[in-house]
């Protein structure tokens, strides 16, 4: 068990330890979600929040099978977009 100080601004510092196996950057946004003993820290997506329609897209896909190189390309080409 690790612990950490709340500081007079209301900053707390995670462990370096948990950061580097969650793999957190400074700058990372968190999720703050208040539960009944206390509260737990979520990391944030970018994507915000998402609907079934936002990602039903390639559901109903009929055309040519792609090989896992174009989709890889395809994955780093919505990364560039999105990141």
């Amino acid at each position: 068990m690790q612990f950490t100080i709340l500081s007079s601004k209301g900053q707390l510092i995670i462990p370096r330890a948990i950061r580097q196996a969650h793999g957190w950057h400074s700058g990372d946004r968190f999720v703050v979600i208040e539960q009944e003993n206390g509260i737990l820290l979520k990391p944030a997506t970018s994507y915000g929040q998402l609907t079934i329609d936002d990602v039903i897209g390639c559901a109903g896909y009929q055309g040519k099978k792609k090989s896992l190189k174009d989709m890889e390309a395809g994955i780093a080409k919505g990364a560039k977009k999105h990141g």
